[in-house]
């Protein structure tokens, strides 16, 4: 009996289940007797044409044998087909009682993997399942009917049969359930590696960000070899197979053949002979074939499939399955090489070694400082980022999104940068960050190349789409720290960003998070915190805060603004962000200018515009002259000549971006 509380194994389920059908198994042996006659009459009918027929001289006794063959034929061919209805009596039922259980579950659980194993892998189930009892009852019937012949034949073709057989058959079985975990280890393998390769495709930026290439590479390189060492080891374990299908299929043949001398010495007839081989080649040897590749490989299968549909996500390790992450569970990272805490480097690139999370009431030395000083990648009074002549372009043929671009952002300064949707402002940040490599120039941060370990550690970026993992508060705002990070200073860093009360609604710092249950401003909130608390001085803000609302994005950038020794750089989202920098950087392909607010409002009409429309809520008259070098208006108007998709005016909720390019001069639809 099983423990309490214990699944019992796919075996003892198996086996209950065909003893509640005893009746489907009655008429499924019966109608495979049926079939099995042919096999019978086979070799049986082939011997005694020999021998009573055309070897005698008589032709006509020979052709009617034959006749009697092809009769059986046609009878074991009824037999075949009705045996499909009695396997169909075993299989639907299966497939019914794993259907009610996933659905079961997924009402009581909520499982979010209910629609692919009732889509998908109960029909594999169901296929496999139909597949090995025909081929099962195919083999016991067929052996039995070929037995039966050689038997009746002659029992001496016995001795030459029946011991390859049988060993061939013990051998097969005593490994059948090695191989089936070497499949389903192959199975695994091939999972896991397939669940990284698609966290890494998604998370490819943050992991440049992070220099986290070189450890990535490794991790996915060691689930690669793990997935070709199971595979080679099922490969050796094949070879036993290959070994027992020789055994019980093919050395018979060579048996028959070579004691063929002493067999027809001892009374065989030349009949029985030729039947025998008829028997062993046309039936056995057939039937042994599709036993050792069914069960070999489909049985493995449909034991996955089983535990999987009947145990949940896993099974213990006694059923060999191992435990998949919950639905809840990390699957991709964005932010500054955010990842799953076993797999990835943290983001700051300091140390290979990734330390354990901490618990929410692990105890912190007293000694502790209050927070780290941030650290720079150079002692010189270099400047925090530097742009001296890049161009960047996304092919070598298309157009450049960055040209001759020279910017100069000194440490402690703060730097809003502005323009159209498309423009190159996220472009700029990826530079930055040292994730994109120029075509012509070079990029610095704190005068060391931004592609460089040292300057990767000396910057943090948010992107616009936080990630969030599974875990407590406190383990995902210390993440980019080495060491566990004392509670007064994550609550500092929580009140600075201003999302205390958002710690307060999840329960504290010692809340599990899920991911799924936040919106995208919350977790917008606890990147922010998460970069806050990270020991890089420069925080690339690219539009982290676009679902935030005016008064919580000011407080965030004031936030960031205010750490020592800290330098922000904001992908704007709002034109607030801009008159609360210290410097503007305005995208505008060939007329990018950089300068304060007051110079900027002189010389360049995009940004009178996006001033403009800030001020008046909405779209207003222009705020420039008509006639100015851009040839258009500093904000779209229906009826007003349109700049066509580089005038971008960011509202507190909508954006207005007209539609065209700027050699299009004609009067706006309205857009």
């Amino acid at each position: 009996m099983p423990e309490p509380g214990r699944t019992p194994s796919t075996a003892r389920q198996g086996l209950r289940f065909l003893a509640a059908r005893r009746g489907a198994l009655a008429r499924l042996a019966g109608w495979s007797v049926l079939e099995a006659g042919h096999t019978f009459a086979l070799g049986y009918a082939l011997a005694r044409a020999l021998d009573r027929g055309f070897l005698a001289g008589r032709a006509a006794t020979g052709l009617g044998w034959l006749g009697l063959a092809a009769l059986a034929v046609l009878a074991g061919a009824y037999g075949t087909g009705r045996t499909y209805r009695a396997t169909a009596d075993l299989v639907e039922p299966l497939r019914d009682g794993l259907v009610r259980r996933v659905v079961g579950r997924a009402l009581v659980d909520g499982d979010g993997a209910a629609v692919s194993r009732l889509t998908h892998q109960v029909e594999i189930a169901r296929d496999t399942f139909a597949g090995l009892v025909m081929v099962s009852r195919s083999f016991v019937f067929t052996a039995g009917g070929a037995l039966a012949g050689l038997c009746a034949l002659a029992p001496a073709l016995l001795l030459a049969v029946v011991p390859p057989l049988l060993l061939g058959l013990l051998l097969f079985l005593v490994t059948l359930r090695v191989l089936a975990r070497r499949q389903e280890a192959v199975l695994v393998a091939d999972e896991a590696l397939a669940r990284s390769l698609d966290e890494v495709a998604r998370g490819l930026r943050d992991i440049t960000a992070g220099g986290a290439e070189r450890r990535v590479a490794a991790a996915t390189g060691a689930l690669v070899d793990a997935e070709r060492d199971a595979a080679r080891a099922l490969a050796r374990w094949s070879l036993v197979r290959v070994a027992a299908l020789t055994l019980a299929g093919r050395l018979p043949v060579i048996l028959l053949l070579v004691l063929a001398p002493w067999l027809l010495d001892h009374g065989t007839t030349p009949g029985a002979f030729v039947g025998a081989l008829a028997y062993v080649t046309q039936s056995l040897l057939p039937a042994v074939q599709e036993l050792v590749h069914g069960l070999g490989a489909s049985g493995a299968r449909l034991a996955v499939v089983i535990r999987r549909l009947t145990a949940g996500t896993g099974a213990d390790a006694g059923d060999g399955v191992v435990e998949r992450p919950p639905a809840g569970r990390l699957t991709a990272e964005a932010e500054t090489a955010q990842r799953t805490p076993a797999r990835l480097p943290r983001a700051d690139g300091t140390t290979a070694a990734t330390p354990p999370a901490p618990a929410p009431d692990a105890p912190h030395p007293p000694d502790r400082p209050a927070r780290p000083a941030p650290r720079t990648p150079s002692a010189t009074a270099s400047p925090a980022l530097e742009l001296r002549g890049v161009t960047f372009a996304y092919g070598p043929h298309a157009a450049p999104v960055v040209h001759a671009l020279d910017l100069s952002v000194p440490p402690g300064a703060r730097l809003a940068v502005v323009g159209p949707s498309g423009i190159g402002k996220s472009t700029l940040t990826g530079l930055a960050a040292g994730l994109l490599v120029p075509v012509r120039g070079e990029v610095t941060v704190g005068g060391l190349p931004a592609r460089d370990a040292a300057a990767r550690a000396g910057r943090v970026l948010i992107p616009q789409e936080a990630y969030v993992f599974s875990g407590t508060l406190a383990e995902n705002l210390g993440y980019f720290r080495p060491d566990p990070v004392p509670e007064d200073e994550l609550w500092a860093a929580v009140r600075a960003v201003g999302m205390a009360g958002l710690a307060e609604r999840l329960g504290g710092l010692g809340a599990v998070v899920a991911p799924a249950g936040l919106s995208a401003g919350e977790r917008q909130w606890i990147a922010l915190a998460r970069a806050y608390l990270s020991p890089a001085p420069l925080a690339l803000l690219d539009e982290a805060t676009c679902h935030l609302d005016p008064a919580a994005e000011a407080r965030a950038e004031d936030a960031f603004a205010r750490r020592p020794g800290g330098t922000l750089v904001v992908v704007a989202h709002r034109a607030a962000s801009a008159l609360r920098a210290d410097r503007v950087l305005v995208m505008d392909g060939p007329h990018t200018v950089c300068g304060d607010h007051a110079e900027l409002l002189r010389a360049s009409p995009l940004y009178r515009g996006l001033m403009a429309e800030a001020a008046a809520g909405g779209p207003s008259d222009p705020a420039g002259p008509l006639g100015d070098s851009y040839g258009i208006d500093p904000v779209a108007r229906a009826g007003l000549p349109g700049d066509g998709a580089h005038v971008v005016a960011h509202g507190a909720v909508r954006q207005v971006q007209a539609a065209g390019d700027l050699p299009d001069t004609g009067a706006l639809g309205g857009e």
